[in-house]
């Protein structure tokens, strides 16, 4: 079939009313500027006829009750269908609490939005002729009620039966955790680790087999497309952190029948409260950044000791900026040569050393 379609994807939104604000120092999330972004953004979409909208997960700051409501309202108003699926911030507890919802309870206020059953927290549906959404739940929780970042078994086991009754259309998946690495050995990094699908690797046998190509997740909040074999994970920097993005994405299908994504990346540059939200959101997350570098200094493969890292941290105060911004290129001449060739290892450089800026706008040509 010739599919031939438009959609956007904004991703990890944090929605957060006045009222739910939470006040803290190293708070990272701008979360101020989450409703005016969001309609911002939306205000721009509802102009480019849309066949979809993905929303890949953290829709709200904390899971609050009143922050789902709103979103589920402000959703049921766009010109075009939307697609939920949670983070982990939107079920931050198994069972509900005066200040969140708990994981059960995340379909029944998204039901207009993929959530045709109340009772399962993963869905599949066509989205249009030819063309299958699978929105899966990466939350899970362990015996003492820590979250955990996976795919259960019998959700497994129903994607499989999904894709092999889907053979004929094309698959897109959802899923609120990175399954490909992001970030230079993210898989086995402990700062990584944790934005990752714990078992990403069953999921991408699954895929493979299946001859699924694209993923789209959140989380790592980054700008970011990555590629195992033939899987793409392209994942979203967030709504509410620097540098504010969203995505417009073309599929086109040409006259052979070869399929082609154009990806297209924008930025909230101002809302009303900030004015210069770009230059306003870089510099609130360097000020907020030094702890983290840190422990990147020192608990990544450099094994820098502190009094090491302290001393050479202050070069790095806009590296998650650049980092999350995507397609940046790292280098850091002053420093000892180790430092250097590990963190020029973050940038958009191809495994030949050349430059390979992907991240924000490409076309990628599937098979």
């Amino acid at each position: 079939m010739a599919l031939n379609f438009r959609f956007a994807v904004v991703s990890d939104l944090h929605i957060a009313l006045p009222s739910t604000i939470w006040e803290h120092p190293s708070r990272f999330h701008l979360v101020e500027v989450s409703i005016p972004a969001l309609e911002q953004v939306l205000t721009h979409l509802a102009q480019l006829d849309l066949d979809f909208l993905l929303l890949p997960g953290d829709l709200t700051q904390h899971g609050e009750p009143e922050n789902h409501c709103w979103l589920a309202t402000r959703l049921s108003q766009l010109p075009f269908p939307t697609y939920v699926i949670p983070g982990n911030h939107d079920v931050p507890r198994l069972f509900a609490s005066q200040e969140s919802i708990g994981l059960a309870d995340f379909p029944a206020y998204y039901h207009k939005f993929g959530y045709s059953d109340p009772y399962q927290l993963y869905y599949t549906c066509e989205v249009l002729p030819g063309l299958r959404l699978i929105g899966l739940n990466s939350n899970q929780f362990d015996d003492q009620g820590n979250q955990l970042g996976c795919l259960d078994e019998a959700q497994l086991q129903w994607l499989g039966q999904v894709l092999e009754d889907a053979r004929e259309e094309m698959i897109m998946v959802m899923v609120h955790h990175n399954v490909v690495e992001h970030l230079p050995n993210q898989a086995h990094n402990p700062l990584g680790r944790r934005y990752m699908l714990d078992n990403a690797a069953a999921l991408l046998q699954i895929l493979q087999k299946a001859k699924v190509e694209l993923v789209f997740t959140g989380h790592l909040h980054v700008q970011d497309i990555a590629r195992w074999q033939n899987v793409y994970d392209i994942t979203t920097g967030s709504l509410v952190s620097y540098p504010h993005p969203y995505r417009v994405i073309n599929l086109h299908t040409d006259e052979q029948g070869k399929r082609s994504l154009h990806i297209e990346s924008s930025r909230v540059a101002a809302v009303p409260e900030f004015p210069q939200l770009q230059e306003f959101s870089r510099e609130w997350m360097a000020d907020r950044s030094q702890p983290f570098m840190l422990k990147l200094l020192t608990q990544s493969q450099l094994g820098l000791s502190l009094a090491s890292a302290e001393a050479i941290v202050p070069h790095f105060r806009y590296f998650w900026a650049d980092i999350a911004g995507g397609d940046a290129v790292f280098e850091f001449p002053g420093l000892p040569a180790s430092v250097s060739r590990h963190f020029a290892s973050f940038g958009a450089i191809d495994h030949e050393g050349k430059l390979a800026p992907i991240d924000n706008c490409t076309t990628l040509y599937l098979s």
